[in-house]
């Protein structure tokens, strides 16, 4: 095996014909969590390759495969796992786990596909190859946005550095699941603008369901007035970048961020492809919204992006020109169908498998969970994850850069032993259990 190469050859190739889609009530299930560490694998060497620039077999064999219908439905399933089955586990008088590793595993699914389907939608064939499911994945990245535009007018994008001596294992767990959200979907931006990079060749009911149904021209407009990757802490810009909060030097404030950039292509491809352009409405409403981006196409915006140069003339064209009224061609739409046939499979059952869950899945015995842990610690290769790391480790209590490593579990990175004290209380689980993955190997 080469030096840039987690899976074996011919690996890969074995574990993407073996992925399928599971049921709601098989969620942490043996099957399930083998499936989910196959994932895991399958997203590192994904990264590995993309980042070495080397080839892209992942992306190649889950396209030729067919598999990315079946991401899809298992993002959605996990999706719809997390609004509609943990909040009723959550509530069970007899819900008082001992360990929360194996349902944070679940709810770290949704952020494994999600964080997969980033790095191979890159490649136009794999957008291709979602076929029908793209209306779905459309639908699920529309619902992220929403979401990141609703938290943040309300204030109330979550922050990784608020803690509390008192909180409980749950509280905590809900805590990482609300910060997950965030991240999630701020990568659904970046499926979406790779989707946008295809409009030529979509569907007529995909491009009517971003332009006409979710309308995401002017969504994508209220993100860049809300910047919810942004924020002023402490009278200092910060910005959300490699999945947390760092502080941008006043040289680099006028630098477009990634994020930033990423909805400015949506808007252009949204906006200045003829397939696009020739199907969107421009009322009254919409013409409103897009003329606001007008404010943002500043010479230092142009520099970096010289082909808004393109989307400020079309502006100033729109600028002049008359409205239009919703166009009502007569279309037979066809409506994403994963969501609605998963609630309708479920309906009135979610009690159910929440207890279900409870005494078989979320339950383990302290010899399942070291087995599990040291499935974990098979799974990842450390020394493969910090070569391709952007950056050096940063101190999981100050967030500074570290030298020193956690001694009992190589996991966590520390700046001074002060910090490691400080922090114990907090990784001490997550410590205790991959320690004893360590030794049952």
């Amino acid at each position: 095996m080469g030096d840039w190469e987690l899976l074996l050859p011919g690996e890969a190739d074995v574990l993407i014909r073996g992925l399928r889609s599971f049921q709601l009530l098989e969620m942490g299930s043996e099957g399930w969590s083998r499936q989910h560490e196959h994932l895991e694998k399958l997203n590192m060497q994904a990264i590995l390759d993309a980042t070495v620039s080397q080839g892209e077999p992942i992306q190649e064999l889950l396209a030729t495969h067919g598999k990315i219908p079946t991401l899809v439905e298992e993002l959605i399933a996990v999706e719809m796992w997390k609004q509609k089955v943990f909040p009723v586990l959550c509530k069970l008088e007899d819900f008082k786990p001992q360990n929360t590793f194996p349902i944070y595993i679940v709810i770290h699914h949704e952020a494994s596909i999600i964080n997969l389907l980033e790095t191979v939608f890159f490649y136009k064939e794999v957008c291709e190859s979602a076929e029908d499911t793209v209306l779905d994945l459309v639908d699920y990245c529309h619902r992220k946005l929403t979401l990141l535009v609703a938290r943040t007018s309300h204030g109330s994008t979550p922050s990784e550095e608020e803690e509390s001596q008192d909180i409980t294992p749950m509280q905590e767990l809900q805590k990482q699941a609300e910060l997950m959200e965030f991240e999630i979907s701020l990568k659904a931006l970046s499926v979406l603008r790779y989707i946008t990079d295809c409009v030529d060749s979509l569907s007529l009911n995909a491009l009517n369901r971003m332009l006409s149904t979710h309308n995401l021209p002017c969504l994508l407009v209220e993100l860049l007035q809300h910047s919810p990757w942004t924020r002023q802490e402490g009278g200092k810009l910060q910005r959300f970048e490699s999945g947390r909060w760092q502080t941008v030097v006043p040289s680099e404030q006028q630098k477009l961020s990634k994020l930033d950039g990423q909805v400015w292509i949506a808007l252009y491809n949204l906006l200045l492809s003829p397939e696009a352009r020739a199907r969107y409405s421009f009322t009254s409403f919409a013409k409103g919204q897009l003329l606001k981006l007008q404010a943002f196409l500043t010479d230092t915006l142009l520099d970096q992006l010289p082909n808004l140069a393109d989307l400020k003339d079309f502006l100033a064209h729109l600028a002049l020109a008359e409205t239009q009224t919703p166009k009502k061609d007569l279309v037979l739409e066809q409506i994403p169908e994963i969501w609605e046939r998963l609630e309708r499979e479920n309906r009135g059952k979610w009690q159910a498998i929440a207890k279900h869950q409870l005494q078989h899945v979320f339950s383990p015995s302290e010899q399942d969970l070291r087995l599990q842990a040291r499935r974990w610690a098979e799974t990842y290769r450390l020394d493969l994850l910090e070569a391709v790391a952007p950056e050096r480790p940063r101190c999981a209590s100050c967030n500074s850069e570290a030298s020193k490593r956690c001694s009992r579990c190589q996991n966590e990175w520390y700046c001074c032993r002060e910090c490691q004290v400080k922090h114990w209380e907090k990784h001490k689980k997550a410590c205790v259990l991959a320690a004893q993955g360590e030794r049952a190997k």
